[in-house]
Parts: structure tokens; C-alpha cells; sequence
């Protein structure tokens, strides 16, 4: 896979997990789907996701799923890519919100901080806001948070919020399709 150019200015932007960032740097089941959908929407992410990125490849390559070219191809790519995200630094209140986020919520420390990271992104106000992930526990804890969608993804599946017409948000997965009307 090849950076190449990502579409016009002024974008719709995005806040990316890391689970949803992986499959456009290792070829896996959802990779061509990332990649569609990378193609349309900027990145925002995490401070703390390139270290996240790094460790998940080097995982694929200590169990044996990707090759040491495979391994150098895809840090390659990712440090090339990095710099063209937006990065949410940490803060206190990304900090305080994690800590609300793990108590109310089955998290790891990891993915409450992807989760808080985007919530300052949208100013606690994710309404007809995007966040992409394939972490199944986390998709649910973001929809109950704020997505209020009705679709429940499986494992390893790339889950899409997106606005569309007259005041509703879809919630897109590859099997299916399920309408959410935003209150």
C-alpha cells in the first residue's frame, strides 16, 4: 500500500482509533474499506495512537501475521503518514474524563483516553461528529456516550458514523446498514 493523495481541501474530519488506522498500514480483511474511507476523511487522532500503531505492528510481527518486510514497509508508511494527522495533546481534562470513562465503562486505560482524546475533539459535542474504530467495546462505549446508534458491529469490523440528510446518522458496517434518528 502507497500514501498517495487524499482528495480536496477542507475536508470532513474524523477522529481515528487506532484499531481503524492499523488495517491502512498491515493488508487484513478490512483494509480496502479504511482506505476508502481515508481517502475522504482527515485524521484526527490521539497523542499517544502512533505509539499504539507501533506496538499493534509490532505485535503482527512477533506472532508470526506479517513479515519483517511487512514490518519495515508499514513503519515506514505510518511515520509518513503521522505527519498529516491532527494530534490532540494531553490534558487534565483528557486525563479526568479517562478516569470517568474507565469507572463507568469496561475500558482499558488505552482506548478511555482514545475515547476522552475525542471527546475534547468535538467540545463534548459529538453530534453529526465521526469517530472511527474497529474495537468492538469501544464502538459501544462511544455509542452510548454519544452515537445513539442502533447497529452493533462484530469484532474486527470497521464501524463508520456518518451525518447524512434531514437530521440523521447512519451507522455503517460492511453487512448492514441501520438508520438512527438524531433526537
Amino acid at each position: 500500500m502507497e500514501a498517495g493523495t487524499r482528495g480536496p481541501l477542507n475536508r470532513i474530519s474524523a477522529f481515528w482509533d487506532t484499531s481503524a488506522l492499523v488495517p491502512l498500514l498491515v493488508r487484513q480483511s478490512n483494509t480496502s474499506r479504511a482506505l476508502a474511507v481515508y481517502k475522504t476523511l482527515d485524521v484526527v487522532v490521539w497523542w499517544a495512537t502512533p505509539v499504539e500503531i507501533a506496538s499493534a505492528v509490532a505485535r503482527l510481527l512477533r506472532t508470526g501475521k506479517i513479515s519483517t518486510d511487512d514490518f519495515a514497509k508499514s513503519r515506514n508508511l505510518a511515520n509518513a503518514l503521522f505527519s498529516s494527522w491532527a494530534v490532540i495533546s494531553p490534558t487534565d481534562a483528557i486525563r479526568a474524563t479517562s478516569m470517568q470513562l474507565v469507572e463507568r465503562y469496561d475500558l482499558r486505560a488505552a482506548d478511555s483516553l482514545q475515547l476522552a482524546a475525542a471527546l475534547l475533539w468535538c467540545g463534548d459535542a459529538p453530534r453529526g461528529r465521526i469517530f472511527l474504530s474497529s474495537d468492538q467495546k469501544l464502538h459501544e462505549c462511544g455509542t452510548s456516550l454519544w452515537f445513539r446508534c442502533k447497529a452493533l458491529i462484530a469484532v474486527g469490523v470497521l464501524a463508520v458514523l456518518i451525518k447524512v440528510p434531514e437530521g440523521q446518522r447512519r451507522c455503517w458496517c460492511p453487512t448492514h446498514l441501520a438508520d438512527a434518528p438524531v433526537p
